[in-house]
């Protein structure tokens, strides 16, 4: 084994190099079959509050990963009522992938994150029992600076699940991207929808 100045040896630590380069990485998925069903579910942003329902991101998803991408989404749900629908939803469609973005009318009806953390840990649970796969898109907090609240680093770690850290927050600051004060325009939800995109793909579902 090599040895570098003051004795330390050298595959120890390029080892240790490789195990910490992975750190953070986020976790892997199986394949999507090309006839596989993904499903979208969320608030007003994955119905596409502020465009026509083709310009949602859903129906950009879809045209981008060749694979059926079904929207449910509700304005203005929070995040225990989506825990209720979810399963009548999965019952319904049978995905293969489910995109939960759920979160922000928690947010601005100051409600707990401790209740908003917990509501979407059962609904990874809820998915996966159900045999299908599934990924977060993170919700940023209130500010002048928008960054994703700090339990979604938590479930990544916990449930191994994929989470979109930074679209959300990218959109929010910027004015061009939005159609209201919440929502997007076109090229907002063509941009979200190519951040889950690229997330598939580098996660192997696609």
């Amino acid at each position: 084994m090599q040895q570098v100045r003051g004795g330390v040896y050298l595959l120890p630590y390029l080892i240790l190099l490789v195990v910490c380069a992975g750190c953070g990485g986020q976790p892997k998925l199986s394949p999507i079959p090309t006839d596989g069903i993904i499903l979208a579910f969320g608030d007003s942003l994955t119905y596409g509050t502020g465009v026509p329902a083709h310009e949602s991101y859903p129906a950009v998803l879809q045209t981008l990963t060749g694979r059926e991408v079904l929207r449910s989404g509700i304005p203005g749900e929070v995040s225990s009522a989506a825990l209720k629908r979810l399963e009548s939803v999965l019952q319904e469609t049978h995905p293969d992938l489910v995109i939960l973005c759920h979160g922000g009318n928690d947010i601005l009806r100051r409600m707990a994150r401790a209740t908003t953390e917990s509501n979407l840990r059962q609904m990874v649970n809820l998915v996966r029992s159900k045999g299908a796969q599934a990924v977060l898109i993170a919700v940023p907090k209130l500010g002048l600076f928008p960054e994703a609240q700090d339990y979604y680093e938590t479930l990544r770690e916990e449930l191994q699940v994929p989470v979109e850290f930074d679209i959300l927050s990218d959109l929010v600051r910027d004015r061009s991207m939005k159609s209201d004060r919440i929502h997007f325009n076109q090229q907002g939800y063509r941009r979200l929808a190519q951040a889950v995109h690229e997330l598939l793909k580098q996660t192997g579902a696609l």
